[in-house]
């Protein structure tokens, strides 16, 4: 069902995004994890689960990171060989960057043998030597997989609110056979709605159809995190920050801005006719967030539904799990 509602251009994709497991973590644990993984999403109601690539970005800028770096697993061999069983398609991310373009080749025959789908990013700082860039890694996946497959790239709408070329960034992709796009996660939804407006002049003037949007919502359970997130380049406008900051609740706060962005987007979006979806991202290892974060895939998966743009399907309908 994703790869033909990405084709067909339908809104209404929800997506779920996970990172894998710390590198360090025991083969038993990293089973177990995935386990409860399983568990939490085997009766809700998404499209495909997003596998994301951890990358260090502590060179990019001379902040300190809030959090110490740790790598984790393989994001293709976490998928591949831990969550098995859970039967929704995945989304794999990988910085093509790293990789010549014979390892890119191999790597893409495997998602295709197991049924995934690619995401490819950037290098996580400019002092790495590129072994294959972005054209030649879109070039390879067209030539190998472009009309069995749909390839995804990251957009991020603050990146427009100060270069103001997200558009013209996201037409290349798209010429390079990119189909739809995923958002950093959102708080500013003014910089996200000026980004969707700068993105309809631009495909209009080119007479090309807009690819769909798939907007990232996250929980930010702490001041931590918060600090966290404006390092990694998310822009939290101040009173939403500061509600954050002062909060009693913040993971409950978190879910009740979450709903409320999806609303104002869901709203947008039809009015203009851009066919977008929703990813909700749960990287933190706190019981109490990873819950907020299936429950806020609830709430959004139930607000789709109510604006007609997701069915009604029985879990007997939908086996997720081997």
């Amino acid at each position: 069902m994703f790869f033909k509602k990405i084709k067909r251009k339908e809104s209404g994709v929800l997506l779920y995004g996970i990172t894998p497991p710390k590198i360090q973590t025991e083969p038993e644990r990293v089973t177990e994890i995935a386990a409860k993984t399983i568990n939490n999403l085997c009766a809700l109601d998404f499209d495909a689960l997003i596998v994301y690539d951890v990358q260090d970005e502590s060179a990019r800028t001379d902040i300190e990171r809030p959090f110490p770096f740790t790598s984790a697993l393989d994001p293709f061999e976490y998928a591949s060989g831990y969550l098995k069983e859970l039967k929704v398609p995945k989304i794999i991310y990988r910085p093509a960057g790293k990789y010549s373009r014979e390892e890119l080749a191999q790597w893409l025959n495997g998602l295709k043998i197991h049924g995934f789908y690619p995401i490819f990013v950037g290098l996580p700082s400019p002092d790495y030597v590129v072994k294959t860039n972005l054209t030649e890694a879109y070039q390879i996946w067209g030539e190998q997989h472009g009309e069995q497959s749909v390839i995804g790239a990251i957009t991020i709408p603050e990146r427009h609110a100060v270069l103001k070329d997200e558009d013209a960034r996201m037409m290349n992709k798209v010429e390079s056979g990119v189909s739809y796009f995923i958002s950093q996660c959102i708080f500013n939804v003014d910089y996200t709605k000026k980004m969707l407006d700068d993105l309809l002049l631009a495909f209009g003037k080119n007479n090309q159809e807009l690819p769909t949007i798939i907007f990232t919502l996250t929980i930010c359970g702490s001041v931590k995190t918060l600090h966290f997130m404006e390092w990694l380049g998310i822009h939290i406008p101040d009173d939403i920050r500061e509600d954050l900051r002062l909060s009693d609740d913040p993971v409950k706060y978190s879910v009740e801005l979450a709903t409320a962005f999806a609303k104002e987007l869901i709203q947008f979006c039809q009015e203009r006719s851009i066919p977008f979806g929703f990813n909700i991202e749960s990287v933190a290892i706190r019981k109490v967030e990873i819950d907020a974060s299936l429950e806020l895939l609830t709430i959004v998966s139930q607000l789709l539904k109510a604006n007609g743009l997701r069915d009604e399907i029985k879990q007997a309908d939908k086996p997720l799990v081997a």
